[in-house]
């Protein structure tokens, strides 16, 4: 059981995670925490240091979610390379997923944080890299059963992957069509059976 402290910070994470990652850190005013949580600025101070620290937990919040749901997406296989398939998969219905966190919030904070937030920008590298290792880990996994050709650079695939996925998601987004990501996804499993499978 939460307590109520435990409660009322999951409340405001919940509450304020979307608004941020819609509107942006500058954008985001502490009236507009405290009108959509029903909260006052002290009971708001009460549980976040500042405003940065609040912004950089929601990102938190936000990024937990979806990796989240992509871990259980890809745990249904123990095969590598089946568990990249489950990753391009994940993606082709990210857009529907990402709308309820505000957009996606890797992009989203990224691209708002670039000179304008450079500890917010930080933790957002700091995913990025987890989340190409991860991938990097799966094809360094798949070459050790010998699912995934030795010739595979594994990181480089992972960078490429996560290149693609980021692009077609920052198109999706822009041009309000899912046929980036969807089209994208099928040239990432292309690329997964024509030069990377063994």
């Amino acid at each position: 059981m939460l307590t109520k402290a435990e409660h009322t910070k999951l409340h405001i994470l919940q509450t304020v995670a979307p608004i941020f990652n819609k509107n942006g850190y500058a954008a985001t005013s502490m009236s507009d925490i405290t009108k959509a949580t029903g909260l006052t600025k002290g009971a708001i101070y009460g549980h976040f240091k500042n405003k940065e620290s609040l912004s950089i937990s929601a990102f938190k919040f936000n990024v937990k979610q979806m990796m989240q749901k992509i871990s259980d997406h890809i745990s249904v296989s123990d095969s590598p390379i089946k568990k990249l398939y489950l990753i391009s998969d994940f993606y082709r219905n990210y857009y529907d997923f990402s709308l309820k966190l505000g957009g996606c919030p890797v992009l989203n904070i990224g691209v708002d944080a670039n000179n304008q937030n450079s500890l917010l920008l930080e933790n957002v590298r700091i995913i990025i890299e987890k989340i190409q290792d991860q991938v990097a880990s799966i094809i360094e996994r798949g070459i050790e059963l010998g699912e995934i050709s030795s010739e595979i650079n594994a990181m480089q695939y992972a960078k490429r992957i996560d290149t693609l996925i980021q692009g077609a998601v920052f198109m999706t987004y822009t041009m309000n069509d899912n046929y980036y990501m969807k089209e994208t996804m099928n040239q990432v499993d292309q690329m997964i059976t024509n030069e990377m499978k063994a």
